[in-house]
């Protein structure tokens, strides 16, 4: 039996964000090795689902867990962690080789201290690990910032197509037929990249809006009509990373010929570049913001608004703790609101009062006020504490089924603010996270969601309206807020430039 490897490694990496991504995150998600590699992921929505169901349907192949890591949005990952990851990494090889081909799965917007581009870092390693006539396929996030060095040490890697992100299985089942037909002997994929001089905001990246959509079905019809193409990946790309590779890229597949994929490749960038003002972002700040929800829920009082915050996105690192919208609205707003707020210590000092106690509480704006908010300061009544861990059933946002956001207290004031506390950061990828505290969406006026797309499958049948607020952060969508070193120049949006191909 032919033996496929399968290794992980999932870390999107926000540099604007002063706080390091340490072995601890990974160790408190995922760090495992052999068999758990394949068991953690199982029966999941995720892309290494994909991977088990497409090979293990295969009586000829065997699949075999090697090494997988995976945290939460944070901080570039520090030296001493990543050298332990990648201690890790290259001694799992080892142990559980040799393969006759590898399917990965690299998020593609990772950034370690000591490796900018550390998605190509560890694929390279791979790479020399097994020998260039051993295949690598895999997949990778739709906000990745791909660089060359990650193309030049796989044969073929395909992109997420959907955001929010409800496609990772369908990909990862792409990928592991891809690797079948490749160790059959049926295909030599061949893949090239167009690393496109634009940064696209991330208000701008919904792919069931025009913009995004039009360019999409450009490449779908690219496939579609042209024999020997497997697939092209439009990629948006991480704007929080400063990175030399940051930004959007296109990425086309071909079963045997270079020539195939660089075609496709270059005419499909070619298109985005000339639609690049369709994807400036349109940003509504605070008070537009709460004036634009009150005016919905004059003509619709079914249904909250949901306020997404998007300086504190939570799944492109943001702390989670931000406070901004939830001033703004008990200065301009009118009803009950509801926001989730990472904040561990609170939890403690409302675990040891008990639930039905009251106590002032400072709650949030810990991380950073001056960007995202001071703490919220009040009476709160201990509604509800839970042990905060929830399963989601459906598709949503990340692939993800089971959560764990720690222990959580919801708290409610006198002036119609009702918070979730939580131990952990998680992001809004579930309506459970609401639902599993017994709350009632409908019993606010507004809720406050820190995300931009990720949040839009969970929430959207729960709300009446979705707003994308412009607050100040550390994902920030004024991306003129936001001060680069090492982005390449020039780049659309801060200056013109053509594609030079």
């Amino acid at each position: 039996m032919k033996r496929i490897g399968v290794i992980v490694l999932l870390h999107e990496s926000n540099t604007f964000l002063p706080f390091p991504t340490k072995l601890q995150h990974f160790q408190t998600n995922i760090l495992v090795e052999g068999d758990e590699v394949l068991e953690v992921f199982r029966g999941s929505q995720h892309e290494v689902s994909g991977f088990i169901d497409s090979i293990e349907q295969e009586k000829d192949f065997r699949l075999v867990g090697v090494f997988a890591a995976r945290s939460m949005p944070y901080g570039p990952i520090e030296t001493a962690c990543w050298n332990e990851l990648m201690r890790q990494l290259s001694n799992a090889i080892d142990k559980y080789g040799p393969f006759d081909g590898l399917l990965v799965a690299p998020h593609g917007a990772t950034v370690a201290e000591n490796a900018s581009d550390a998605d190509g870092t560890w694929l390279e390693i791979v790479r020399s690990k097994v020998g260039l006539e051993t295949p690598i396929i895999g997949t990778f996030d739709l906000h990745a910032n791909v660089s060359k060095k990650m193309v030049d040490a796989t044969n073929a890697l395909f992109g997420y197509r959907t955001n929010p992100h409800l496609d990772q299985y369908q990909q990862g089942t792409i990928a592991g037929k891809t690797l079948i037909r490749t160790l059959l002997g049926r295909i030599a994929p061949k893949q090239f990249l167009v690393q496109l001089p634009l940064c696209i905001n991330i208000e701008r990246q919904a792919t069931a809006e025009p913009q995004c959509h039009r360019l999409i079905r450009q490449a779908e019809h690219r496939v579609a009509t042209s024999p020997g193409l497997v697939d092209i990946s439009c990629v948006f790309g991480f704007p929080y990373a400063d990175v030399q590779e940051m930004g959007a890229s296109v990425i086309a597949v071909a079963e045997n010929d270079l020539s195939i994929a660089k075609e496709a490749a270059i005419a499909i960038a070619a298109a985005w570049h000339d639609d690049r003002m369709s994807f400036i972002g349109e940003l509504i700040d605070l008070p537009a913001a709460v004036e634009q929800a009150l005016a919905f829920r004059k003509n619709d009082a079914v249904k909250p608004v949901g306020l997404l915050d998007m300086g504190d996105n939570v799944g492109g690192g943001g702390p989670g703790d931000g406070t901004s919208v939830v001033h703004q609205w008990l200065l301009d707003g009118k009803g009950k609101i509801l926001t989730v707020i990472a904040d561990a210590e609170c939890v403690k000092l409302c675990e040891r009062a008990g639930t039905g106690s009251t106590l002032e509480l400072s709650i949030g704006g810990k991380s950073s006020p001056s960007l995202h908010g001071p703490p919220i300061v009040g009476i709160f009544r201990v509604r509800h504490l839970s042990d905060g861990l929830f399963v989601e059933k459906g598709v949503t946002h990340g692939g993800y089924s089971d959560f764990d956001q720690g222990p959580t207290a919801v708290l409610e004031s006198d002036n119609g603010l009702t918070v979730i506390a939580t131990t952990y950061r998680v992001g809004p990828m579930s309506i459970q996270q609401v639902l599993s505290q017994n709350l009632d969406p409908n019993e606010f006026s507004a809720i406050v969601i820190k995300g931009v797309h990720a949040p839009v499958a969970a929430y959207a049948p729960y709300c009446g309206k979705l707003i994308r607020v412009n607050t100040n952060g550390v994902t920030t969508a004024d991306l003129n807020q936001l001060v680069y070193h090492n982005r390449r120049v020039p780049m659309f949006p801060w200056e013109d430039c053509q594609l030079d191909i």
